[in-house]
């Protein structure tokens, strides 16, 4: 067998940079980019922490890391994520926004108020971005009197959820015009809750409805709950939050079998038995707080980034869930909607 001829010093040139061409087209990367990261420090970790598992929320945590994505911080290239679920129980929460410290997190993306809350109580200084908050004023992950659009000078910035509930409520009325007794479902253990339950208590006096408010604080208990709103409202609205929203499902088996209107205030919940959602995306909440995460991560100071809401809402109709529920949308409403739902 012939001794092959050895490669020229051109020849291992070209055959190198075919080899990182082709590994730069396959992920997407310049080769110069490609050739940095092969010969930079390892990647940066990020830890995820979350209270619990809904639709919202996994849409919030896709969207950040989406958002991430775009300004080039890549899984398995560039960053890693230690993702992290409560299941809905703070003492939990405590631990792991514990652990994310010990484990020198380069930065937390706490989803949804007790989570942001309990990565604040670490003491740390590690950067957070939150996303999924309703009040960070009130929760205490802002100075107070700071506003949307404003620098924290922190190690703290994110996205709030603020929902446009007077709004909600005004819509969803049109949807039912008959009903004038509404119920509400929540956890007043969750800050974000109470905030909204605020303002649904004063759209609903604005327009001249009864409240009927029912606090839960174990996810077991919301099929019950909802349960006990048979034959005194005429229409059950949720709020954000975060254990009703979980359980979702079991609300709606009740609404269905009693002919009873459900409405949703995140868009994520509609596929999922509410007659209609007139809220965020929360896939965009997740993925302006990746944005915001990329600025931090390539240097800028978590409190140089101005925290702020998503401010763009849909609405979209469950057309299956109107006729399990007895409800005749309004046809105004049907073309007003962003989304139909068959």
């Amino acid at each position: 067998m012939p001794t092959p001829m050895p490669l020229s010093n051109s020849s291992h040139a070209r055959l190198s940079r075919r080899h990182w061409l082709m590994q730069s087209a396959a992920l997407g990367l310049s080769p110069g980019a490609l050739w940095a990261q092969s010969n930079a420090t390892p990647p940066l970790s990020i830890g995820v922490l979350k209270i619990v598992s809904h639709a919202a929320l996994d849409a919030d945590e896709k969207g950040f890391e989406a958002g991430l994505t775009s300004a080039g911080f890549r899984e398995g290239v560039n960053v890693s994520y230690l993702r992290r679920n409560a299941n809905g129980d703070m003492a939990v929460a405590e631990a792991m926004a514990k652990e994310l410290v010990a484990a020198k997190v380069n930065l937390i993306h706490a989803i949804a108020t007790p989570t942001a809350q309990a990565a604040m109580r670490t003491g740390s200084r590690v950067p957070l971005v939150f996303s999924s908050v309703t009040d960070p004023v009130g929760a205490g992950l802002v100075p107070p009197g700071s506003a949307p659009g404003q620098k924290t000078g922190t190690h703290v910035t994110g996205v709030s959820d603020l929902w446009p509930v007077r709004l909600q409520m005004e819509t969803y009325a049109r949807a039912v015009p008959q009903a004038k007794v509404w119920g509400t479902i929540y956890n007043p253990q969750e800050v974000n809750s109470i905030a909204h339950i605020q303002s649904m208590r004063e759209a609903a006096k604005d327009l001249g409805l009864t409240l009927l408010e029912v606090k839960v604080t174990r996810s077991e208990d919301v099929g019950a709950a909802a349960a006990s709103l048979v034959g005194k409202a005429q229409a059950i609205t949720i709020t954000s939050d975060n254990t009703t929203v979980a359980n979702l499902a079991a609300i709606a088996r009740v609404c269905n079998q009693h002919k009873m209107a459900l409405f949703a205030g995140d868009i994520d919940s509609v596929a999922r038995g509410a007659v209609m959602a007139y809220g965020l995306d929360y896939y965009l909440v997740g993925y302006s707080a990746g944005k915001k995460a990329a600025l931090v991560l390539k240097g800028i100071k978590p409190g140089d980034v101005p925290w702020g809401p998503v401010e763009k809402f849909s609405l979209v109709v469950n057309l299956k869930a109107a006729k399990a529920q007895g409800v005749t949308l309004p046809p105004e409403l049907l073309a007003r909607a962003d989304k139909v739902i068959d």
